[in-house]
């Protein structure tokens, strides 16, 4: 299967709390990557994101942690530093190596005990478990809380998930991307137009279409925040700038298939990681994101299962 493992020099793993429905994912490049993000939602929670940026000094990060938890989630990135400098993985500052890791975060404290959230432990726990074997997809790691289709608040909603997915570009480029989908508005099949998973009629259970309801002058009021997260990683030689633009087409990705997408409600973030030397245009480059991304989305809601309540895509299979 086509996943972001794929990529030389990724690895992923995840850890979760299946009764407090929440957790976190960890995605590995411990020989560095060079980085960069793009955030486009207007609610986002970050760590080390301007180290990302072109203008700043350090150019490779060791890796990225997307969590649930809301901006307490954050905590879990202690973890994954813990577990890399214990393996002596880190930027050189001669008294310490100082591991990298990005960090973004989802609200999913609307379901499950809001009182528990991916911590320290967690983030260690699912470096620990980082490989580059099978990405495990749906209700799991940081996606384990997360909603889709949020309208109407809990009731109407879906469950989002984690998906992944890559494609392959001539003289053996990889691009690969793992999104953690837990968007404000409805998931959509790009080939088919047909809604996936979003807000539902309370008394139908029919989808109600939120781009059409929010034009139609239907209160744009949700629960909570929400937020989609991605890496992209590609095993082609990247400047940090070119990293960045990456990330930015990331977004397309997002936008082809979620609507409505980077809302004042979300904190839609994508990071990029470059992690080998091969040769790559940009053009076909920033194409293959797009579809890796879109693809992604899509796998997160058909693989998701129903916890806290909210029923998931799965089940209906």
């Amino acid at each position: 299967m086509a996943q972001i493992t794929d990529v030389t020099g990724i690895k992923v793993g995840h850890a979760a709390d299946a009764r407090a429905v929440t957790g976190c994912t960890v995605i590995l490049c411990e020989q560095g990557g060079v980085g960069g993000v793009d955030v486009r939602g207007s609610a986002p929670g970050t760590r080390e994101t301007d180290a990302l940026r072109p203008m700043n000094l350090v150019e490779r990060v060791h890796g990225v942690l997307l969590t649930g938890g809301s901006a307490f989630g954050l905590a879990a990135a202690d973890g994954v530093m813990r577990f890399l400098e214990e393996r002596g993985i880190g930027f050189d500052v001669s008294v310490a190596k100082v591991p990298l890791v990005a960090a973004a975060v989802i609200f999913d404290l609307m379901i499950g005990n809001p009182a528990i959230r991916p911590t320290a432990e967690m983030g260690y726990d699912a470096a620990r478990a980082a490989s580059r074997g099978p990405v495990a997809e749906g209700s799991v790691g940081a996606g384990t809380g997360a909603t889709v289709g949020k309208l109407l608040g809990p009731l109407s909603a879906m469950k989002g998930g984690v998906g992944t997915w890559a494609a392959g570009l001539p003289g053996g480029v990889v691009v690969g991307a793992l999104v953690v989908v837990n968007a404000y508005g409805d998931v959509r099949d790009d080939q088919t137009g047909q809604i996936l998973a979003g807000a539902r009629d309370r008394t139908t259970g029919r989808f109600l279409n939120m781009t059409q309801a929010l034009m139609s002058g239907h209160p744009s009021a949700g629960f909570g925040t929400n937020t989609t997260l991605a890496v992209v990683a590609t095993n082609a030689a990247l400047t940090k700038e070119q990293a960045n633009k990456l990330a930015q087409l990331g977004h397309d990705g997002l936008a082809r298939v979620i609507a409505p997408v980077h809302t004042m409600y979300d904190g839609d973030t994508v990071f990029a990681l470059s992690t080998g030397n091969a040769k790559a245009d940009m053009i076909p480059l920033g194409t293959a994101v797009v579809e890796a991304v879109a693809e992604a989305v899509k796998r997160a809601v058909r693989l998701a299962t129903g916890l806290g309540g909210i029923p998931g895509l799965a089940d209906t299979k």
